[in-house]
């Protein structure tokens, strides 16, 4: 799987619409990222504050389980030259996090890392964990393509659906998943006055007096300094 086909099959509807982690909103997801990766969250709670840390020393994925995460995350947003892979940036430990955040999603989640199993064992008589990396992405291919795929494989479609949603909910509230998406945020933009041609439209002028002191383009991202009599200096 190519990670720009994996995003476009996310993002274009084939897995669906709407919030990439259904039910989080995008305040609970920046949030989580921030945990899961040692930021302190803002604007929390106390209470809010324990139920993340009880969350947070609960364990609810084997190691079985989270090595089969680890090899699957990567394969859907793998490194490139561009970003990290999944495991880089603790897409599990995400994962981790939201079945205990949502318990709802445990026995969906336990499933298809059970169905996984199932499925290498039928195909090559081995467990998920021993198969070769082209034997686990035949597999992958049974289930990443929701067009493609048989109808005995329905339900473990829309299991890998979910966990591709979790991926890059995890993924895309890192810092370096802004990154990739190209999500500047909030930033201080400069302003250079009334543009003249406005100015002229309204019959208006900027005093000659001030025009020394107003912001120049060329001047952005100087600080400046004033006297004690708050006089610009310069």
């Amino acid at each position: 799987m190519n990670r720009r086909e994996n995003l476009k099959l996310l993002f274009t509807g084939s897995v669906g619409a709407g919030l990439l982690l259904t039910g989080c909103e995008p305040e609970q997801v920046a949030v989580q990222g921030q945990l899961i990766n040692g930021g302190t969250p803002g604007g929390r709670t106390e209470e809010e504050k324990a139920r993340d840390a009880k969350l947070l020393s609960e364990t609810f994925l084997t190691e079985d389980e989270r090595k089969k995460l680890d090899t699957l995350v990567d394969i859907i947003m793998p490194a490139d030259s561009e970003s990290p892979s999944a495991t880089e940036l603790k897409v599990t430990d995400f994962i981790e996090f939201i079945m205990k955040d949502q318990p709802g999603m445990q026995t969906p989640m336990r499933g298809g890392l059970m169905w996984l199993d199932f499925e290498a064992d039928e195909l090559f008589g081995k467990k998920f964990n021993e198969l070769s990396q082209e034997e686990v992405i035949k597999i992958v291919d049974l289930v990443a393509w929701p067009e493609k795929a048989t109808p005995e494989y329905s339900g473990a479609v829309r299991w890998f659906n979910m966990l591709r949603n979790l991926t890059c909910s995890g993924y895309f509230s890192t810092e370096a998943g802004w990154k990739y998406m190209g999500y500047m945020g909030n930033k201080p933009n400069a302003w250079d006055g009334v543009p003249q041609n406005v100015l002229e439209k309204h019959g208006l002028s900027n005093p000659e007096k001030y025009l020394s002191i107003y912001l120049k383009p060329e001047d952005r991202g100087k600080v400046a300094e004033w006297d004690e009599e708050g006089n610009l200096i310069g």
